[in-house]
């Protein structure tokens, strides 16, 4: 057999003349060793290998499932879901199940929020001026989805007036197809969307730790707290005032630099507090408590959740006048004539508390400014060593 380059040599320059007329296909038979070669080239490049038998069967399956017992999924139904598991939902009119994978019952397909749901979100914060943690308590909503909700309808709202189109009917088909929580009617009970006090894992309360207290001791999720955060233990006088973990909400609400610190400079973290505290709404526990105490009265209750609340936005609202306040007082706005910038000068403090040893502190202006960045010295740690919650 002939070398494999000049095999390919000799292939190439007689394809051309393969599909030419029979004299030419005769003269090349008169050579064995050529028709030989060219022949094993071409099966070498334009073969064919058939599939296997099992895929085969499979496509065939496959299609005989979404034409006889698949083809009611081809359409779906406005208003419903168009899952798997509704094969086996046929003789069970009416349940409706959110698990879109029959061999994954741990998914499931959560609901979003609907276009009349989304509007009343947004009339209410930006229309009837309330809260968000107010309006995250009545309809249901955590905070952060109300949040988004507001600045999504204010873009669209932007991009209507500048004449841009929207995805309208991409919008309304994926509301007709996944689960969706709907707005209440007048006087009914608004169906809560998602949970809204839940706590998230704190990374101090990863490790397990085995603290010994003497059976003379009260020991409750304060103390644990400060257990957890390395933080001493509280004076006796300052524990005897909380009755409930719970009290130490309104505390810090009004005052959140209440909050000890334990730590050095960088490395400085604030104590851990109870899941009470934690949580994104803390006066739920305490209308609770006053719903335990007093079962029969639900207009004093109420009365009382609504002073609590409006008691809190207004510690909040004026602690946002405060800060911007005190901002503003460090800020010199210098606005030159004929030109489109304001320049905003803040006087700064150098001093070994703000720029640190190696002028390099956490709370300096600019640390980084004229300073070489470490990322390339050799024996630096560049993965995060912790993650602040």
């Amino acid at each position: 057999m002939p070398p494999r380059m000049q095999s390919r040599s000799v292939s190439n320059t007689l394809l051309p003349y393969l599909t030419s007329t029979s004299s030419s296909s005769s003269s090349l038979s008169s050579i064995p060793s050529l028709s030989s070669t060219s022949s094993q080239c071409l099966s070498r490049q334009f073969s064919a290998t058939a599939a296997p038998q099992a895929q085969t069967k499979l496509r065939r399956q496959m299609f005989e499932w979404l034409n006889n017992e698949g083809s009611i999924f081809k359409h779906h139904v406005p208003g419903e879901t168009n899952y798997l598991t509704r094969l086996k939902q046929r003789g069970n009119e009416g349940s409706e199940t959110p698990r879109p994978f029959p061999n994954n019952q741990h998914f499931i397909s959560e609901p979003i929020l609907s276009e009349e749901l989304r509007n009343e979100v947004y009339n209410r914060v930006v229309e009837q001026k309330k809260s968000v943690r107010v309006v995250s308590v009545e309809l249901g909503i955590d905070m952060k989805r109300i949040a988004a909700v507001v600045r999504l309808v204010e873009l669209e709202n932007r991009q209507r007036a500048q004449g841009k189109p929207l995805a309208l009917p991409y919008a309304r088909a994926v509301h007709e197809m996944v689960p969706t929580t709907p707005l209440a009617e007048k006087g009914e009970r608004q169906t809560y969307h998602e949970p809204i006090n839940d706590l998230p894992a704190h990374p101090l309360t990863g490790s397990q730790i085995f603290y010994p207290v003497p059976e003379s001791r009260s020991f409750n999720r304060v103390e644990a707290g400060r257990v957890f955060s390395g933080a001493p233990a509280m004076e006796h006088s300052e524990a005897a005032e909380i009755s409930h973990p719970s009290d130490l909400a309104e505390k810090i609400m009004e005052d959140p630099n209440s909050i000890g610190w334990v730590g050095k400079g960088a490395n400085a973290r604030q104590i851990l507090q109870p899941a009470d505290v934690r949580i994104p709404h803390p006066h739920l526990v305490a209308q609770e408590r006053d719903r335990l105490a007093h079962p029969n009265e639900r207009l004093a209750v109420a009365d009382l959740q609504s002073k609590r609340l409006e008691r809190q936005d207004a510690l909040e609202k004026e602690r946002r006048e405060r800060l911007q306040a005190r901002r503003e007082k460090k800020t010199t706005i210098v606005s030159p004539e004929d030109s489109r910038f304001n320049y905003r000068i803040k006087d700064t403090i150098y001093t070994t508390e703000t720029t640190g040893v190696d002028g390099r502190g956490s709370k300096a202006t600019g640390r980084r400014y004229g300073v070489p960045h470490r990322d390339r010295t050799r024996g630096e740690v560049k993965v995060p060593t912790r993650v602040e919650a």
